[in-house]
């Protein structure tokens, strides 16, 4: 890497200012656009208002892998891809079955990435809707978006 790579990689925001910013554009399309519509319509909406926010995103990215000595040209297909380092997993669904949540840790797996938003727009409250994924991710230091956090006053 030469130092003009270096200095455009420490610009671009990491894994847990990506997750920051993707919850807060979906909660606002959420509270604005309300549950019910198509997950395509979500999709499209996400990645735009992704977009503007100086994202790049990839839909229905398909994605190649290799097991057992095999290469799968299209193996499987993410709903979004953030900056090249976050998955989004998008529903519209009444409730979150225990599938989509080990579809998207596989994913992540198979891509050798450490975090993905699995975001189900169908629910009524955004908060019920929206779950992180980890695969080996362990710099959780910068995340606005823990639960029980502990902080420590000086």
């Amino acid at each position: 890497m030469n130092s003009r790579e270096d200095a455009n990689n420490a610009n671009e925001p990491n894994v847990e200012e990506l997750s920051k910013i993707v919850v807060d554009a979906a909660y606002n399309i959420h509270k604005e656009l309300g549950p019910g519509l198509l997950e395509s319509v979500y999709e499209i909406v996400l990645s735009k208002s992704l977009e503007k926010r100086g994202l790049h995103v990839e839909r229905q990215k398909s994605v190649s892998f290799e097991y057992d000595g095999i290469f799968f040209a299209e193996g499987l297909r993410v709903d979004l891809l953030v900056n090249g380092t976050l998955v989004l997993e998008l529903k519209s669904v009444e409730n979150i079955v225990p599938v989509h949540n080990k579809q998207l840790l596989t994913y992540l797996r198979l891509l050798h990435l450490p975090l993905g938003l699995l975001i189900d727009f169908g629910t009524a409250a955004f908060k019920d809707g929206e779950k992180r994924i980890v695969n080996n991710h362990t710099s959780f230091a910068s995340s606005c978006l823990r639960v029980n956090q502990v902080f420590h006053s000086l």
